[in-house]
């Protein structure tokens, strides 16, 4: 177990690296996986891949050891539509289990590490869960929808000791590593001041449209979770939940944690006192 650990260890620094790294072919590590032993491959699990959370997870794959054996999400098509995509890379989806209540993947004891791309109202309770069920997580930012589910979460990490990493893959670019490292040289003296900002410019505003009944094949009553309960609307499904207070807190979330995480580590302390806001410590 311990040299599991380890290779997760080692497997989350390649991944934090390789998340945008799409273009590299499966293919590359053919040579390289089949040299790792049955004992220290790593089974994942998929919660929520509609977006980031598959984009995350074909990326571990590329992690010469790494299996995917199961997937979750509340849109069975989601998980058609994932399952081809599978089929037509000549993967035996035969070995992948499917899921569409994320409790369920959590008892699937074949399962070692999860990954949660879920919206981000669902990010605090299944990172704890999965942690009480003795999973390592890699969790999509933000942490969570508040400091208190933050603090939470990483209570959660520190009392069963999991392996935790969340989506800041900014961390993993030389460009922000060498920025960062110039800054912590002392060379520009004392910085009082860091500001960050971002040109927004692609995202249009969304139609107004009407109520309606969930498409077939979505398990809206476990979208919602501990969101408030409310009528399906298209303009909050899927990638627009992010623009609503029920699950997300818009561009400060969704970029936001980025462009504040890039001025916390110009200067340690900072980066310090803010842990529980945008990130949690990986063991």
């Amino acid at each position: 177990m311990n040299s599991r650990r380890k290779f997760l260890q080692n497997s989350a620094v390649v991944l934090g690296g390789g998340l945008l790294a799409s273009s590299f072919d499966n293919k590359a590590f053919a040579i390289f996986k089949n040299k790792v032993a049955p004992s220290d491959q790593l089974n994942i699990g998929a919660i929520g891949v509609n977006g980031m959370g598959w984009a995350d997870t074909t990326s571990a794959l590329k992690i010469p050891g790494v299996n995917l054996v199961a997937i979750c999400d509340v849109d069975q098509n989601v998980i058609n539509r994932r399952l081809d995509e599978l089929t037509k890379k000549n993967v035996d989806t035969s070995k992948i289990k499917t899921y569409g209540d994320y409790r369920q993947l959590l008892d699937n004891k074949d399962v070692d590490a999860v990954v949660i791309g879920t919206p981000d109202h669902w990010h605090a309770l299944i990172m704890m869960d999965a942690c009480a069920a003795g999973k390592d997580v890699y969790c999509e930012k933000p942490v969570g929808n508040s400091i208190g589910e933050c603090r939470t979460m990483v209570q959660a990490q520190q009392r069963y000791n999991k392996a935790v990493q969340v989506g800041q893959w900014q961390r993993s670019q030389q460009h922000f590593k060498d920025a960062v490292d110039y800054v912590q040289t002392g060379v520009l003296g004392n910085i009082r001041t860091v500001k960050v900002w971002c040109y927004q410019g692609w995202m249009k505003p969304g139609p107004v449209v009407p109520d309606t009944a969930p498409p077939a094949g979505v398990d809206y009553k476990m979208w919602l979770g501990p969101a408030p309960t409310r009528a399906f609307n298209s303009s909050r499904f899927h990638f627009n939940f992010r623009w609503f207070w029920d699950y997300a807190g818009g561009l400060m979330t969704d970029w936001g944690v980025h462009l504040l995480d890039y001025g916390l580590m110009e200067k340690p302390g900072l980066q310090q006192i803010s842990t529980a806001q945008f990130f949690l410590i990986q063991k």
